[in-house]
Formats: C-alpha cells, structure tokens, sequence
C-alpha cells in the first residue's frame, strides 16, 4: 500500500520539536522503556496501524525482549510472559484506546487503582502520555495510510 501524503509530522516541520520534546519529557517519568513499548504496541495492535506495529516491534526486538513477549503482546492476559506491573499497564492501554466501546468511566476505579499499586506519579504519567501519543500517531498513519517499515531520513 501506498501512502496518501508525506505524514503530517513531516510535513509541518515545526510539529517534530514538540513530539522531540514530549518524547523526552516521558523518557524522563523513569517508567521502563520496554514497558511503555509493550503499551505502545498494544495499542497500536487495537487501532490496526501496522507502521507502529511494525516500528514497535523492531524497538522491542533491538532492546532484546523475546519473540514470546513480542508476538504474545495481542494475547498478554492468557499469556505466561507479563509481570503484574505489565498486565495493569497493558489494560491501561487498551482502556484508553478503546474510549468509545465504554459506557462507564474511560478507565474504571478498579483498573486505575490496579495501575496505581504499581507506578509512582512519574512513572504513570510517562505511561499515559506514551498511549496517548500513540493512538495520536496511529489515528496519523492510518489516515495517510503510512506503510509499515518506512524509514525517514
């Protein structure tokens, strides 16, 4: 497939500085990387954008994590490979993605308080904006259609 347009990132330059920015800001919370990859992904997976799919997947692979917790990621609450810390965070992160398939809160009390039992305030927020800025990118290249593995130079 084709993309439709350059992405928009690209093509409003100045957007690069304050996705640079709020990148560093959420490497700074002190989450995990691989963490805030595995939310990445999953949200990615939800929203069908196979250019993050693919990029977060690279990501996961280049920071050593195995092809079980990569390719089980769609599949993380019957699977053997995640810490409870993970678990919550991967439901945080379908939570968010699916805001429209809910009839109560967004993220229900008892999944707020599950992630809360493990990340400070620092950390939570680096997860949030990490899931945020990703179902942003995902609503991005589906839009323009960006195909999974190109590369920007």
């Amino acid at each position: 497939m084709e993309a439709r347009m350059t992405n928009p990132a690209h093509v409003l330059s100045e957007s690069v500085s304050g996705i640079q920015t709020m990148v560093k800001a959420i490497y700074s919370g002190g989450a995990p990387k691989e963490l805030l990859e595995l939310t990445a992904l999953r949200a990615s997976q939800i929203n069908g954008c196979s250019a993050c799919v693919y990029g977060h997947v690279q990501n996961l692979k280049k920071a050593g994590e195995s092809d079980e917790r990569v390719g089980n990621v769609a599949a993380w609450r019957e699977a053997p490979f995640y810490s409870d810390s993970e678990r919550a965070a991967l439901a945080l992160a379908e939570a968010m993605t699916r805001l429209a398939d809910r009839s109560g809160d967004a993220v229900p009390d008892e999944l707020w308080d599950r992630v809360a039992d493990h990340f400070d305030e620092k950390q939570l927020s680096a997860i949030i904006l990490t899931i945020a800025m990703t179902n942003l990118f995902n609503r991005l290249n589906a839009t323009t259609r960006e195909p999974a593995g190109r590369t920007w130079d």
